[in-house]
């Protein structure tokens, strides 16, 4: 069932297409995992979702509510865990979520309760009682995590909620999320993370540049590149007419397809490969045949990030330096605010 419907939706900052046009349904119950570099418009996305920003045109739906119209009325649904960490460093632990409970106007036993139930999940025991001032990174996630969980909301944003943890907590949160979900709520988590994406998430965007690139299950997302994925480099770094000359070569060889230059890593070339398909001993005589030898080639199984690469010609992390310096996210963060 449709819980959540976005309808093209389009933010702007000054000269910035931040969204642009974004159509999403998110099913209720399932962690929906939103993937794309830094300055893609994941945190735009989300400060929609949560109220904090309003849209320039679109129409966004929890619960068949216009969240435009009655954002009172989703705030009620929603819990958002924001990207940057902000804990009062005075208050122990315990003392803050207690703050935020009466934010909530929680019934005193049921918060109580409560706070014990998230004390125990996130594994904060043994820190609670210490004020939030000495907290590790780690430490501060989890328990601004607990604090977006509080009033059990019934549709949890959280916005790139792992970054920079340790291994500990980043499986205590992702054993949460799980939990959440077999729970019924619905959870829309956005990251840079493949790994993350790829093991918790029911469904997913690919976002790059205000966009839509893709979406669908991690698994029918891969599986439509097919075969296996291939990386070559002829040398260390080439240019790009030595590349295009081995794209050409590339497309005349039986059972290759799907082939990007990939300018980011040294005109490096990316293609699928049919299964069963032997094309190595082809691929060798072709290029000596050119006079190129191969430097380097790897072989893998399609992944989310091949997903990326096949749209855009670059992979995450190309992107991620490409936008570097590019937007003033914390500008565009004080333009927002209303």
């Amino acid at each position: 069932m449709t819980y959540i419907q976005i309808n093209n939706l389009s933010k702007s900052y000054s000269n910035v297409n931040a969204l642009n046009k974004l159509n999403i349904t998110i099913e209720k119950g399932n962690l929906f995992g939103i993937l794309g570099p830094n300055g893609a418009g994941k945190t735009t996305l989300l400060k929609i979702l949560s109220t904090l920003i309003a849209p320039d045109d679109g129409a966004v739906y929890i619960n068949k509510i216009d969240l435009i119209k009655k954002p009172i009325e989703i705030r009620k649904l929603i819990g958002y865990v924001a990207q940057e960490i902000a804990l009062d460093k005075i208050l122990t632990g315990r003392e803050l979520l207690d703050f935020q409970a009466d934010l909530y106007h929680m019934d005193k036993s049921k918060k109580l309760e409560r706070i014990e139930f998230l004390i125990a999940k996130l594994e904060m025991g043994d820190w609670i009682d210490k004020k939030c001032g000495i907290y590790s990174g780690g430490m501060k996630r989890r328990i601004d995590l607990a604090s977006g969980l509080l009033h059990v909301p019934q549709v949890l944003i959280l916005d790139e909620p792992t970054v920079g943890l340790d291994i500990e907590s980043r499986n205590i949160i992702w054993e949460l999320l799980e939990n959440l979900k077999k729970d019924g709520m619905t959870i829309i988590l956005s990251s840079h993370y493949l790994d993350e994406i790829d093991k918790l998430a029911d469904k997913v965007v690919i976002i790059d540049g205000g966009k839509v690139i893709d979406q669908g299950t991690p698994f029918n997302l891969k599986s439509k590149l097919g075969g296996e994925r291939i990386s070559l480099k002829v040398r260390e770094f080439s240019n790009y007419e030595e590349s295009e000359k081995i794209k050409e070569i590339l497309s005349k060889i039986d059972g290759i397809s799907q082939i990007v230059v990939n300018k980011s890593q040294g005109y490096s070339l990316n293609f699928v490969v049919e299964k069963g398909k032997d094309f190595l001993s082809k691929l060798k005589v072709e290029l000596a045949f050119s006079k190129f030898e191969i430097f380097s080639l790897t072989q893998s199984q399609p992944s989310l990030d091949d997903v990326y690469l096949q749209a855009t010609g670059k992979t995450l992390q190309d992107a991620e330096i490409m936008m570097t310096g590019k937007r003033d996210l914390k500008k565009e963060s004080k333009q927002s605010m209303r």
